[in-house]
């Protein structure tokens, strides 16, 4: 593929949330959430985790809650 052609719209990455037809974020689910968690504790962006805007605000939410029963630390 050259540099002027640009990519089918059909192969942009989605939500992975959206493409597996999750309605939100599960807080329990410690391993899934691990993955969008940096080692320093902190949410990846959207950019970087690929999610949209709905599920990301879910996925904050559930970082938060899980935090706070202690499933995954504040800091790395």
């Amino acid at each position: 593929m050259s540099e002027t052609e640009k990519k089918p719209r059909d192969s942009q990455t989605r939500c992975r949330f959206c493409r597996d037809r999750l309605g939100s974020v599960d807080y329990k689910d410690v391993t899934f959430m691990n993955r969008l968690v940096s080692a320093q504790g902190k949410i990846f962006s959207r950019r970087r985790s690929g999610t949209c805007t709905g599920h990301q605000r879910s996925l904050q939410r559930a970082v938060k809650r899980a935090r706070f029963l202690a499933l995954i630390p504040y800091t790395g």
